[in-house]
């Protein structure tokens, strides 16, 4: 079939719907619209069987959808409608939320419907971003699918909606979200959530105007609402009418910080001395824990993006790890493996050129702590997406292990930047020369099951993200049980590859290339970095499935 798909943006679920479309031999055209205009201008230029919108912020004119079955999948339940769904249901604590699949007509989101589907809300509220990427995301695949083989029935027709049901939601605007420090902690964790990632919640902190994100529940000593009572990793702990809340990324609303960042940093000079404070578990970005010959560095960091300072302490853990007496180390990442270097903390940097060469250096030294490291098997666990040096990252352990479901954006060019972590060495060894420069040159997405199939992943684990990490250790333990024969293969390839080529000779040549990318700014990184992070569009409608800059690469904005 002939397929349009229509986006505001080529997100997660544009990549992976995009993806699975093509995988199942359908013709596939995608536009990135802002306006009715572009959105004509694409359906005329592709004429296509028929429209899906996966993400669409703008409603499909009439001259469209009277002429092309246009499927819009809204996030949100039968019968709601309106803009800000997911804002809507974590505010309102909805005990179960939905996804539906409507026909375009002039009644907004009251179309017909083509299909739904349901999920309990988990019961600690979500990020709003969390929430999109998994259960409505997955929903929407699984529609996606569905509506595919209904437009091929030439026998089925939607279910008209009743114009008297359900709920009509308005546009939540700052004023919505608005809360007061002296407000209980659950209500104001529940309008930061729902505004994270985007566009945070306007409130002030230490005197400075903010919007903020990343809230998680915390214990302070008594004391004023909205005073800051701790900080510990460039989070603050913020004092509220009933107990505390952590705060970990603000943006400063002033029309020169237009950056998100670790609150610590937006704050500056701002935020008052105050102790160190022990952080909940859900806001530690590394732990460590040993499961029997195993070894489990866990790391989580906010959006995937790492700074120079995460990097080094994340390679502390690493180095730590390696000196135990386990036979396997893991290295686990949290909801988003890593998208590599951290654009935001760059962008923010009185001298970003410097500030990105040291994050640059800094990840490098952790990617060699886990090429190089002979006294274990490594093992990089995918229960998230990666891009970028993320990917290349995962790829210098022994074993790759990803959650089915996954996506993969290896490249770098769409951000101006040759790249380094050792992806010369690592890339092509596991894929070869050819599929490597396929990979870093086009600069599409790879699903997991494909980058098993080319060698990217060395083994696939279910969908279930609630299983993920029991999944891992079983394959850790099972290759711990492999013994030394294993170990001792590692050593004896790692040395062959030195003897051949030193390891430093990749990061030489990688970093030279880089130094042109960030110091004389040859392909445009300073541009590529603060137009993805401000969000500006990168062009009219052309097919930019494959053009964009990677919306995975740090997505921290």
């Amino acid at each position: 079939m002939k397929i349009l798909l229509l986006c505001s943006a080529f997100n997660g679920l544009s990549q992976r719907a995009w993806l699975h479309l093509r995988a199942r031999g359908h013709r596939v055209a995608i536009r990135i619209v802002r306006d009715p205009q572009e959105i004509a201008a694409a359906a005329v230029a592709t004429d296509p069987e028929l429209i899906i919108c996966p993400f669409l912020r703008r409603r499909v004119p009439e001259v469209v959808w009277r002429r092309y079955r246009t499927i819009v999948i809204h996030p949100g339940p039968e019968g709601d409608r309106g803009p800000s769904a997911l804002d809507w249901a974590i505010m309102d604590a909805e005990p179960t939320w939905g996804v539906t699949a409507l026909q375009a007509t002039g009644d907004l989101d009251g179309g017909p419907i083509w299909g739904t589907r349901t999920f309990r809300m988990p019961a600690d509220p979500p990020r709003k971003s969390t929430l999109y990427n998994t259960e409505v995301t997955d929903a929407a695949m699984s529609l996606i699918g569905e509506v595919v083989r209904k437009a091929g029935d030439p026998g089925f027709t939607p279910r008209r909606q009743d114009p008297r049901a359900g709920v009509v939601r308005p546009l939540v605007r700052q004023a919505d979200r608005a809360f007061s420090w002296g407000d209980p902690a659950d209500h104001i964790l529940r309008r930061i959530r729902a505004a994270d990632g985007r566009p945070g919640v306007h409130t002030e902190l230490a005197g400075v105007p903010v919007a903020v994100f990343d809230a998680h529940y915390g214990d302070a000593s008594p004391g004023e609402p909205g005073t800051i009572a701790g900080r510990r990793q460039d989070a603050v702990l913020v004092r509220t009418g009933d107990g505390a809340l952590w705060i970990g990324q603000a943006r400063r609303l002033a029309p020169d910080a237009t950056v998100k960042l670790p609150a610590a940093l937006a704050l500056g000079g701002s935020l008052p001395r105050t102790p160190r404070s022990t952080i909940p578990s859900s806001l530690r970005e590394i732990s460590y824990r040993r499961v029997g010959k195993v070894g489990l560095v866990r790391f989580a960091f906010y959006n995937g993006a790492m700074s120079t300072a995460q990097c080094r302490r994340l390679t502390a853990a690493v180095r730590h790890a390696a000196a135990q007496d386990t036979a396997v180390l893991v290295l686990a990442g949290g909801e988003v493996f890593s998208n590599g270097l951290h654009l935001g903390v760059i962008d923010a940097h009185p001298h970003p050129a410097a500030e990105a060469w040291r994050n640059i250096t800094a990840i490098d030294d952790l990617c060699r702590e886990i090429i190089a490291c002979t006294s274990q098997l490594v093992v990089s666990a995918l229960t998230g997406d990666a891009g970028a040096g993320g990917v290349m990252l995962a790829l210098g352990a022994d074993k790759v292990i990803a959650r089915d479901g996954v996506l993969l954006n290896p490249h770098y060019r769409k951000m101006g930047l040759y790249g380094s972590e050792y992806w010369t060495y690592v890339l092509p060894q596991r894929v070869g020369d050819e599929e490597a420069d396929r990979l870093t040159t086009r600069c599409e997405p790879v699903t997991a099951a494909e980058a098993a199939e080319i060698g990217l992943v060395d083994h696939l684990a279910g969908n279930d993200r609630a299983e993920f990490v029991s999944a891992v250790l079983d394959y850790a333990t099972e290759l711990a049980a492999g013994g030394q024969a294993l170990l001792d293969r590692k050593r004896t390839t790692r040395e062959a590859d030195e003897q051949r080529r030193p390891l430093d000779t990749y990061r030489v040549r990688e970093l030279a290339e880089m130094s042109h990318d960030i110091f004389d700014d040859r392909r445009g990184f300073a541009q590529a970095r603060h137009a993805f992070l401000t969000g500006q569009p990168t062009g009219p409608g052309e097919p930019q499935s494959p053009r964009l800059p990677d919306p995975r690469l740090a997505p921290v904005s």
